[in-house]
Order: C-alpha cells, then structure tokens, then sequence
C-alpha cells in the first residue's frame, strides 16, 4: 500500500501497473530493496523512464550505461558510478524502482 492504494507486483516485486508510480512509490520500491533515494538515483530514475517512453523497449546493460553517458556524462555512464547507486545490478534495480517492466536481459 502507497498513499491509500494496493500496488501489485510481479514475483520479482517489479509493478504490474507503470501507471501508478510517482515517486512516493518509487521511495517504497526503493525501501524493500534496502536502498535509500538520493538525488543522483532520482536523475538515473526519470533518465530510465524517460529513455522507455521515448523508445518503448529497454535497453540492455551496456546500453543502458552508454545512453547515460552520452545524455548525462562520462562520469555518470560508468559501470562503477552505477553500481554505487545500485549495487544488486544497475539495470534492473533502476527500472524496478522506476515502475518499469524487468528487462528482458536480467535474470
């Protein structure tokens, strides 16, 4: 439950339902999985839903690393820098949380 609504998840605690997320929910994802959001998780978030709204697939790993250096920078596109904010695995800890489907590359 956030804000007064049920929220279903997948087995893998991703949403059923994108439409619902707005960042309370994002902060309850984020809560589950132990981490806390700060600014630079924001901005990889709202990069993650923007590039899926736009291109209306996700991308894979390397991918998803090399559109976030060239819309945010060298620094923020590196595997370190995104491992730091979401040490279980960038990719599919950033969609989880961003309310969108699992990646068809992670397991």
């Amino acid at each position: 439950m956030v804000d007064g609504t049920r929220l279903e998840t997948t087995d893998d605690g991703f949403l059923r339902d994108s439409s619902l997320w707005n960042q309370s929910v994002a902060e309850a994802l984020a809560s589950i999985e132990a981490l806390e959001l700060c600014d630079a998780h924001w901005e990889i978030l709202f990069f993650i839903r923007d590039y899926y709204q736009k291109f209306k697939h996700l991308p894979n790993a390397r991918m998803f690393a090399a559109a976030i250096r060239k819309q945010l920078g060298e620094d923020k596109g590196s595997s370190r820098y995104l491992q730091k904010l979401f040490p279980q695995g960038p990719l599919k800890y950033a969609c989880k949380i961003a309310g969108l489907p699992k990646p068809p590359t992670c397991l």
